[in-house]
């Protein structure tokens, strides 16, 4: 008995066939369309928190970590300090809380940050260090559970600017009054540096959005 041979139905029709291909471009193009949307929303979100210094009389300052050396703040960690340092001798908050863990060596980032303060002259009573967290959102997560502990009704954050939408995201999901303050970014950061942050903050604001990160 003789097999007929099977064919695609599409291979003698090339206007069906044009059809799914301009099907199947037209959702692509509403997909990419869709993320640039999103990727330009969140970029303005973080540009406008960035900008923006929120300082006013709170409970604590919040000074999220950045790298250390062998016990000694990274030029970063040492400018959201200072900055940190400037708001509290403004009288705006009694008590600072140092945020960052291991950083490598035998040091913590927030243990780094309460002797930095110490030596520039703020009491041991008033700085909080919190010295388990790895990343930006582990931090704001620790913060929460501080400010609930020592009923911190309102806190200062201090960061990076690029860094302030995603952490005020997340505080605010935790129930936190926050309030944000970005440190001051001198021009050698800009540039390249400055676009990979962007673009890092992006697409970590995006997954905890997922509940991926």
């Amino acid at each position: 008995m003789r097999m007929g041979r099977e064919t695609n139905p599409d291979s003698h029709n090339p206007a069906r066939r044009n059809r799914k291909w301009i099907a199947a471009a037209a959702i692509v193009l509403v997909l990419l369309a869709a993320v640039a949307l999103w990727c330009r929303w969140v970029y303005g979100q973080i540009e406008w928190y960035a900008s923006r210094d929120q300082a006013a009389p709170a409970d604590a300052i919040c000074v999220f970590g950045a790298a250390e050396y062998d016990g000694r703040p990274s030029p970063v960690f040492r400018t959201r300090l200072d900055h940190a340092l400037e708001l509290y001798r403004r009288g705006l908050a009694p008590l600072i809380i140092t945020l960052g863990g291991p950083g490598g060596d035998e040091f913590t980032e927030g243990s780094v940050g309460r002797t930095y303060l110490e030596s520039r002259g703020v009491p041991e009573e008033n700085i909080i260090a919190e010295t388990e967290s790895t990343d930006t959102e582990e931090s704001a997560r620790r913060v929460a559970v501080i400010a609930r502990a020592n009923d911190l009704q309102r806190l200062i954050i201090v960061s990076d600017g690029s860094h302030l939408f995603r952490i005020h995201a997340i505080s605010s999901a935790d129930g936190l009054d926050v309030l944000t303050s970005p440190r001051p970014e001198p021009e050698s950061e800009q540039g390249n540096m400055q676009f990979q942050r962007l673009a890092h903050e992006i697409v970590s604001y995006t997954l905890w959005r997922l509940h991926l990160h």
